[in-house]
């Protein structure tokens, strides 16, 4: 499979959020197919939902990889659960989240994989962190 490069959302806030966020980047650099090509900035913002939760700290790494959407979701899935993430309240606190945002040539549209991400382009924390890595990898 040809290289694309992959936008993945993280997000933490229960527990040592700055640990689980560099526990989950050290996990995409040692992803299969995959090398990190930037981060963004480190960013802390108010969680999203109505259920009463504490800060999250969020941060967008871009990916070169070999892996396709479906691939590349079933990998932040591992990631999610090795720090200990559980899915008991939708929009409820977590470890670790992990979102593909989008990739730079590649989309899916199936029951639970969308990409681009349905809300890309309305969280304005992933607008801003998004814009970083694209400057940063001279995409301006």
């Amino acid at each position: 499979m040809p290289t694309d490069v992959a936008y993945v959302a993280l997000g933490s806030n229960l527990g040592d959020r700055d640990a689980h966020l560099a526990r989950a980047r050290r996990a995409l650099a040692e992803m299969p197919h995959t090398k990190v090509l930037a981060e963004s900035s480190v960013e802390e913002t108010e969680p999203l939902g109505s259920v009463p939760q504490g800060m999250y700290l969020n941060q967008m790494v871009a990916l070169e990889t070999q892996l396709s959407p479906r691939e590349l979701l079933v990998e932040l899935q591992r990631i999610e659960q090795a720090e200990g993430r559980t899915r008991d309240v939708r929009w409820g606190p977590r470890t670790l989240d992990l979102d593909i945002v989008r990739f730079e040539r590649q989309t899916a549209h199936d029951r639970d994989l969308i990409v681009p991400h349905p809300a890309a382009d309305v969280r304005d924390f992933w607008r801003r962190e998004l814009t970083e890595l694209r400057e940063r990898l001279g995409h301006g």
